[in-house]
């Protein structure tokens, strides 16, 4: 038995990706910089990071966590100096490395790097994954492989109708990886906002109008007893609003549904007084091989950084539940 306490690293950590590969856990994720735009003001003995953006973290154990450096080598910096929520696969003996890199709230596209190892320096490929003449902003990619090995990239953009109840902003999009650098342009709606939770801002100025706008991002996708669970983050993500629920569906496309969830999120909530916004998750096995872990960030009590929190998931007949948001020692059963 193992314990631990949330938060699990001290640093500025958004948007947390956990993965195992060959027996070690890696976390890589939004840093201070590529948050609030200002890689190009990093300083740094090390030039390596300097010229590198996303923090990377490893552990050997699951509980103590440790910094080892920037994954990605920054590309064209005419893309814009906000670098959000990566993820990585693995897929033939390379790792693949999905971001997003944009100008603020603002032309922000979907690109993707390669690496022969978790630690990098992951390349980028040189092309964006979603034309930005198309789709001026697309955000928190997540790659998903299906039983049958096909690959899916999950990812959010801006939705402006409001036909059929849905409401206007930011919300899920999934679409078939041909090769694990080039959509097939197949994509489907997932999930849009139907609800006040979700409300992110109203009366914001989009595209040129006013608009009453919500958001759902930070997908997460997982396969459970023959069903397809997304996870996602909803609200707006500063507030105790924020918070992370699901939609199932019966195939990796979809149709999803999140009914049921109209009063709040069901996963994670904030606990007032306690932890605020959590969310942006995604989700990993711990060390016994079985039990099934909910990564997440939350912010600090004077909402100076958001950090990196795990607690246990839990399926029940009613749906996946998260054993948290905890901010007291917690037990890791850290063998089979």
């Amino acid at each position: 038995m193992q314990t631990y306490t949330n938060p699990v690293y001290k640093g500025y950590f958004a948007d947390p990706f956990v993965w195992q590969h060959q027996g070690v856990y890696y976390a890589i994720g939004t840093g201070a910089a590529e948050a609030e735009e200002t890689v190009h003001e990093v300083t740094s003995v090390d030039f390596t990071n300097k010229s590198r953006v996303f923090p990377l973290l490893r552990s050997f154990d699951f509980v103590n966590w440790d910094f080892v450096g920037n994954a990605l080598q920054r590309p064209d910096p005419d893309l814009g100096d906000n670098f959000w929520a990566p993820e990585v696969a693995y897929c033939n003996e390379q790792f693949y490395l999905y971001y997003s890199v944009g100008h603020g709230d603002k032309n922000h596209q979907l690109r993707v790097a390669i690496s022969d190892n978790p630690l990098g320096p992951y390349q980028d490929v040189g092309e964006p994954l979603v034309d930005p003449k198309s789709c001026s902003f697309a955000i928190d990619p997540h790659p998903f492989r299906d039983d049958d090995g096909q690959w899916y990239l999950f990812y959010a953009h801006d939705f402006l109708d409001t036909s059929d109840g849905v409401r206007a902003g930011t919300a899920l999009f999934v679409d078939r990886l041909e090769t694990m650098t080039k959509l097939a342009s197949e994509g489907k709606v997932v999930l849009r906002a139907r609800s006040d939770w979700q409300r992110f801002l109203t009366n914001r100025l989009m595209y040129g109008e006013i608009y009453d706008w919500h958001t759902l991002e930070g997908p997460c996708v997982r396969k459970h007893e023959g069903k397809y669970y997304c996870f996602y983050s909803g609200g707006r993500w500063e507030t105790e609003n924020y918070g992370v629920d699901y939609g199932v569906a019966d195939n990796a496309i979809g149709p999803y549904s999140d009914a049921g969830n109209e009063t709040g999120p069901r996963v994670l909530k904030s606990v007032p007084n306690f932890v605020r916004g959590p969310g942006h998750n995604s989700i990993v096995l711990g060390p016994d091989g079985h039990t099934e872990y909910l990564v997440y960030h939350a912010w600090t009590e004077n909402m100076d950084r958001r950090q990196i929190c795990l607690d246990m998931l839990i399926w029940t007949p009613e749906g996946p539940l998260c054993q948290g948001p905890t901010w007291t020692p917690q037990t890791i059963i850290d063998s089979p």
